[in-house]
């Protein structure tokens, strides 16, 4: 069971953003990143036989000595911006229907994120770890579908270390630096999302298949596959309807959701529905993620300015919380559940999520009885 440690708000600085770039329908312009110190991976189920040697000691953001903090990448006009928000202590009041208050927090620092040149409106950033500590890999698409890769490298008492990826398009290949990839060209019909495959039995290799939302069908697409342009399925939505968002876990389930604010889980299997949870939004689904911590639950983003997570296989909804005004951006750290919006007004909201205690104590409980069963 997941359990909500903070929420907080905090405010872009007006010197550093004052008025934000109207936002488009499906909010991709926020990416959140923290630091994980855990004695056990977050990706992954609990394992017992720890709990047996140590306490579970829980991952926090950490990002300086002094405290902890998260690190917020906001997109507006051509340029990046970061803020780091101040996350210590718990501290967590909720209200009717299980609706997180957030507390005021501090931005320790803020600054201009110099690593995108774009000439037209950044639509989408992301981000990545890469090889070594403290190093990040940031990626930003504007308006026209250029896309600048760069590499952040934070140096002791130094600025970050900057490096460009120049992407050189040809007829059949993709050049990165000097090294090659094929490039396959697939005939989408008006993409809104997509999601690589965690883990589908139809393949060995990660990464080689891929779902994309299409007006009201689901497409999976397998990169290795030139037969159909790699077309391997297609499911269709509802009737008249479209889908704006798409992901998938890492045991395998993919979520899609969309205007009939329904998300509906898939099994890649059978291509069949496992679950249906109509309702969770008030308005149309455009923004999906499978919690990190226990894939059981999901957390659904509504067009408005609500995130709620809930069982997707109880349709019971666990808590959401609410922003000022409509979305910006939304993002969740893919390793552990940060979760963050960041609304028109400028006001940025972080949710700080950990599984219960009692779920952990139980899951020890159980392996226990196995064992002494045994």
């Amino acid at each position: 069971m997941l359990a909500p440690r903070s929420l907080r708000k905090a405010s872009v600085p007006p010197s550093l953003l004052s008025d934000p770039s109207p936002g488009s329908l499906q909010p991709t312009r926020l990416a959140i990143q923290v630091r994980v110190h855990s004695t056990l991976p977050l990706s992954k189920t609990l394992n017992p036989r720890a709990l047996r040697l140590r306490l579970v000691r829980f991952p926090i953001s950490q990002v300086n000595a002094a405290g902890s903090s998260c690190s917020a990448y906001l997109a507006s006009g051509c340029r990046v911006y970061k803020i780091e928000i101040a996350m210590e202590g718990e501290m967590l009041s909720k209200g009717k229907e299980s609706l997180l208050i957030p507390i005021n927090a501090e931005v320790i620092t803020s600054s201009v994120v110099d690593r995108c040149p774009h000439r037209s409106e950044i639509q989408s950033v992301v981000l990545a770890e890469g090889e070594g500590d403290g190093c990040l890999i940031l990626g930003t698409v504007d308006s026209y579908g250029h896309l600048i890769v760069s590499r952040l490298d934070t140096v002791a008492d130094g600025p970050p270390i900057q490096y460009h990826l120049v992407i050189v398009v040809s007829e059949k290949e993709v050049g990165l630096g000097c090294v090659l990839v094929r490039c396959i060209n697939l005939r989408l019909w008006y993409p809104s999302s997509f999601s690589f495959g965690h883990c589908m039995p139809q393949v060995n290799e990660s990464g080689s298949m891929l779902a994309i939302a299409e007006g009201s069908q689901l497409s999976i697409w397998d990169l290795r596959v030139s037969n159909n342009g790699g077309c391997v399925h297609r499911i269709s939505g509802p009737i008249g309807g479209i889908i704006y968002s798409v992901c998938s876990s890492p045991s395998g389930p993919i979520a899609v959701g969309g205007t009939d604010r329904t998300v509906t889980i898939y099994d890649p299997r059978r291509w069949s529905a496992l679950s249906r949870w109509v309702g969770c939004s008030k308005y149309e689904i455009t923004g999906l993620s499978f919690s990190s911590v226990d894939e059981s639950f999901i957390y659904v983003q509504g067009v408005d300015y609500e995130i709620t997570c809930g069982l997707w296989k109880g349709n019971e909804r666990a808590f959401s919380f609410r922003g000022d005004s409509n979305w910006l951006g939304f993002s969740k750290c893919a390793n552990t559940d940060v979760v963050a919006g960041w609304c028109e007004s400028g006001s940025v909201f972080v949710a700080d999520v950990r599984q219960d205690c009692l779920s952990v104590i139980g899951q020890f409980e159980s392996w226990h009885q196995t064992e002494n069963q045994k």
